[in-house]
């Protein structure tokens, strides 16, 4: 894990990322699965892919909100920690600050969806990456029936690790060690 952590260090400091980082938010660092399942294709016809427990979890939770005639639309799933320093890039290049960008993005190397786990959520009518998400009754049933399929909302509002409230965002874990600190 050594090397790993050494060469998350060197992208941190590339981007002014703090030294503390791991303390501060109460994330630890999370490795890229070897094995990955297609899932479907996201909002944007892209494929998405989460590791083959999380995958069989997800398609059989989407069926029974279906089945309730709730709509789950895919925004994103598994993110490599080479797309995270992209996205981190392409904010820093648009001028926003990098403490900021760690209130809504995960440093390199730390965040839920480089472990294939973590999928962000949408339904019809709702922008995607929104707080509206909350208002929707995919939220709502998503609340009442994630934990039978082992996921769980990753980012509640006011979570002790400082990440801003994310609605969309929902982690797999059964079978997994918790991958973040108390949040």
């Amino acid at each position: 894990m050594s090397e790993f952590v050494e060469k998350l260090k060197i992208i941190h400091k590339r981007f002014g990322i703090p030294a503390d980082y791991e303390t501060q938010f109460g994330l630890i660092p999370q490795r890229e699965p070897f094995d990955l399942q297609d899932i479907e294709n996201d909002i944007y016809g892209r494929c998405q892919k989460l590791v083959p427990p999380a995958a069989v979890a997800w398609k059989q939770m989407k069926n029974q909100a279906h089945n309730e005639q709730v709509s789950l639309n895919v925004v994103s799933a598994f993110r490599s920690i080479d797309k995270q320093i992209e996205i981190i890039q392409r904010k820093v290049d648009a001028g926003q600050l990098i403490a900021d960008i760690l209130q809504v993005s995960a440093a390199p190397g730390y965040s839920e969806h480089h472990t294939g786990r973590a999928i962000d959520l949408t339904t019809e009518g709702c922008a995607p990456l929104t707080e509206a998400f909350e208002k929707t009754l995919a939220f709502k049933w998503l609340q009442e029936n994630a934990q039978h399929f082992s996921f769980s909302l990753s980012y509640p509002k006011d979570n002790k690790c400082g990440i801003a409230y994310e609605p969309w965002h929902w982690a797999y874990s059964e079978g997994y060690v918790d991958k973040k600190k108390h949040c």
